[in-house]
């Protein structure tokens, strides 16, 4: 009987998780139907305006997933120079010690940082900064956001490729040793290609977690409803746009929000599918 109602929970859990899963999709849809038949699907997605005078409405989403797609691709790259020598550093040469712990430990402290946080941090520091270096008059736009994104991003990346590189099988790598191969070798030749795939899918679910922020992105990339043209510009993204705009929407306007978090949502998915892909088949 025990082991029964035990399965019954887990059905109940499962069922739960689905059932709330297509809540969401239906929520988005049907609250973002009105906008893409106003507008039709690939006009919403390809028109950059943003229009919200009454009678003259007009709303595209393309300025925003520019905004949101620059910021998440260079946040990944700025990340990888950082991210990929802390997974080394504690998921092979120094794994299993207590400095590897205590390492694994900052990292993940600063992963459960709130994001808000991130952006005072980049508003106070990281934005004089830019302005003193003289690579953007006010120190807002797509560079700044950017790298708060990376540095947000480090601890998510670092430690699960820490995770796949330390279950590389010590066989493998003992049948190097024996053969005459360094330590550098053995990473390069054993640890990282046998751990690629994972490491890969790594950075994708990372590149998933860039495009969804929201505050520390909206606080710094100075939400101007434009295509960037450059790093020095300002600009937004799907995220922040909602969040400035959602408390005061209302009609059409607040169904092409719900469209363009219908989008985020899908090219989310779209992103965690391929690293899910990835993992699998190589």
């Amino acid at each position: 009987m025990k082991d029964k109602i035990f399965k019954g929970t887990l059905f109940l859990s499962a069922t739960f998780i689905l059932l709330l899963a297509s809540g969401i999709i239906y929520a988005l849809v049907s609250q973002s139907m009105g906008a893409f038949q106003h507008f039709g699907f690939f006009e919403f997605i390809s028109s950059s305006d943003w229009n919200p005078r009454e009678g003259q409405e007009k709303y595209g989403a393309l300025s925003f997933i520019v905004g949101t797609l620059s910021t998440s691709i260079l946040a990944l790259l700025f990340c990888l120079p950082f991210s990929f020598p802390v997974a080394l550093f504690t998921g092979e040469y120094f794994k299993g010690t207590k400095l590897a712990s205590f390492v694994g430990a900052v990292v993940g402290l600063l992963a459960g940082i709130p994001s808000i946080v991130y952006g005072l941090w980049g508003f106070y520091t990281l934005r004089p900064l830019i302005v003193s270096l003289q690579l953007s008059e006010q120190g807002f736009g797509i560079l700044t956001a950017s790298l708060v994104l990376a540095i947000m991003i480090i601890p998510y990346a670092s430690s699960l490729s820490s995770e796949f590189i330390s279950m590389v099988p010590n066989d493998l790598k003992e049948a190097a040793y024996s053969l005459g191969a360094t330590r550098m070798e053995v990473v390069g030749a054993v640890s990282i290609p046998v751990a690629g795939s994972g490491i890969l899918a790594s950075y994708i679910l990372a590149l998933g977690r860039a495009l969804g922020e929201t505050m520390a992105v909206t606080m710094l990339i100075g939400n101007t409803n434009s295509i960037p043209s450059g790093l020095s510009d300002t600009g937004n993204t799907m995220a922040s746009i909602i969040a400035n705009q959602f408390g005061e929407a209302h009609g059409l306007k607040l169904e092409s929000l719900f469209a363009i978090g219908l989008l985020l949502f899908l090219i989310t998915a779209l992103i965690n599918f391929v690293a899910n892909l990835v993992k699998k088949t190589f």
